[in-house]
């Protein structure tokens, strides 16, 4: 996992990057051997056992930012890695329910929180997060392991091996340009906003 530094908490910062402002090999690298997608895309992967990936969701907000700061017909997706933790296949399949049934907005703070305090020890634990932030058990049962779902498992589990990747939080837009961090402002709010420009101004490449 990804080590962050954030210094000078209250600094200020103010930049609207583009494309041609990016260097390569500073905040972003060309994923070797893939091809630009073709429609415009950004991926998060992410692990709910992941201390920084908590903090991108619910401290800094970095999702919803980027989410919102995409233009009209950019897809945003969240898969889920399971090389973290006793429960990571679990988690990736249950998220798969999440995404299958449009329950992430619902389930995905109650999971990281249970993951961060390492409460999950089964599926059934799992299954009752998603009781409790308002699944019915009928649909958790009929649907964490349907045809879809284990669909929606392979393919997160296929992008892991194609992109190699080996820590999260991780984005890549379009298919062939990942978010470098280490090449990004080290404040918090410069560092936040340095990387939703950066994946605007790559979704321009």
């Amino acid at each position: 996992m990804k080590k962050w530094l954030f210094l000078a908490l209250t600094a200020t910062f103010s930049v609207s990057v583009q494309a041609q402002d990016l260097t390569e090999g500073k905040q972003y690298t060309v994923v070797e051997g893939q091809q630009r997608t073709a429609q415009p895309e950004v991926i998060e992967f992410f692990s709910f056992y992941c201390p920084h990936c908590y903090s991108f969701e619910a401290q800094y907000h970095i999702p919803q930012k980027v989410a919102e700061a995409l233009p009209e017909g950019t897809s945003f997706k969240q898969y889920h890695v399971d090389f973290l933790g006793l429960q990571s296949e679990n988690l990736t399949r249950a998220w798969a329910l999440a995404m299958a049934i449009k329950a992430e907005d619902k389930v995905r703070i109650p999971l990281f929180k249970a993951a961060q305090t390492n409460t999950l020890k089964s599926m059934d634990d799992i299954r009752q997060i998603f009781i409790d932030n308002g699944i019915s058990a009928e649909q958790f049962d009929g649907g964490i392991n349907s045809f879809a779902v284990s669909g929606l498992v392979a393919k997160q589990q296929n992008l892991v091996e194609k992109y190699q990747l080996r820590g999260v939080p991780d984005f890549y837009v379009n298919g062939k340009y990942r978010v470098n961090t280490e090449g990004l402002a080290r404040d918090e709010k410069g560092f936040v906003t340095e990387y939703v420009e950066t994946v605007k101004g790559l979704l321009q490449r």
